[in-house]
């Protein structure tokens, strides 16, 4: 347990600003689960972040959290060497956590012992991220040499993606690039739309096979992102009225978001050009056979 007590100089600041200036290496936004959970207290008195402190305050805090890491994984490795790792992220893992509190297991932590020292923040070593409901190909850097390698190609869109999906109904025409512009939702902050003021987005698909069950037409994609927005594949698709099956934020709820990254085309910091491929979860197969 720690203790802080308020001088004349922290007089009617926030509990939260309060806090963040005496960890500094945590933003106020990760810090608000120390609050949440009642481990931020004044005489045992639970503490609100919005709580104005007055001098002479004595503010307890219970570190434990701060000290806790999160429970070990083990993940499917593709390919590795001195500079890389990729991984067949499995649906239902972050990439990363949202904050440098990170009790939730994720790829990030799954790579931070390999890591160099250098790279300590929570999302060290990520190049690119896959919605915790994707599966697929994910790859990352060991040092930050290779991060800024690896970060540089998929900025200069000298990478190449590979996704697959299943959808609602039967997309007309069967291949097409879906040219439409993202933004982020003013109304729900944590989603994505098509806007005219969004940042240019485009996504090439394809028609592999459509097949029917319960009497529903479904399509099986192969997608090819050609820009890297946060929920592009499946904002576009339910943009053009089929929605990518089990995505409960732009379609309808499902068991699982049958999307997922089946391949990965760069260039590795030792300048080999290599094609990465995860196999297709069973549940897709399950999904048509049922």
């Amino acid at each position: 347990m720690q203790v802080f007590e308020a001088t004349t100089a922290d007089n009617g600041i926030r509990a939260d600003i309060f806090i963040s200036q005496h960890y500094p290496q945590f933003s106020r936004s990760s810090m608000a689960s120390l609050f949440s959970s009642g481990h931020i207290c004044i005489d045992r008195l639970t503490l609100k972040p919005s709580y104005n402190i007055r001098v002479g305050d004595l503010v307890s805090v219970n570190e434990s959290i701060l000290n806790q890491q999160p429970p070990a994984i083990v993940l499917p490795i593709i390919y590795e060497d001195d500079e890389v790792l990729v991984i067949n992220k499995p649906a239902g893992i972050l990439s990363h956590s949202k904050g440098a509190i990170n009790l939730e297991a994720s790829v990030a932590s799954f790579i931070k012992p390999g890591l160099d020292k250098e790279l300590v923040s929570n999302r060290a070593g990520i190049v690119h991220r896959l919605d915790r409901k994707t599966s697929g190909i994910i790859i990352t850097g060991k040092n930050q040499k290779s991060l800024d390698w690896l970060q540089k190609q998929f900025s200069a869109r000298k990478t190449k993606k590979q996704y697959l999906a299943i959808v609602e109904g039967i997309p007309e025409p069967p291949e097409a690039i879906i040219d439409a512009p993202i933004t982020r939702n003013p109304k729900k902050p944590q989603t994505f739309m098509v806007s005219s003021a969004g940042k240019p987005s485009q996504t090439y698909y394809s028609l592999m096979k459509s097949f029917q069950k319960a009497n529903k037409s479904y399509s099986i994609l192969e997608l090819k992102p050609q820009t890297g927005r946060t929920h592009q594949i499946r904002i576009h698709l339910a943009y053009i009225n089929h929605p990518v099956v089990g995505d409960n934020v732009y379609g309808n709820d499902g068991p699982n978001l049958m999307l997922h990254a089946r391949s990965l085309e760069l260039t590795l910091p030792n300048r080999q050009r290599r094609v990465f491929s995860a196999p297709i979860p069973k549940y897709f197969e399950e999904f048509q056979a049922e």
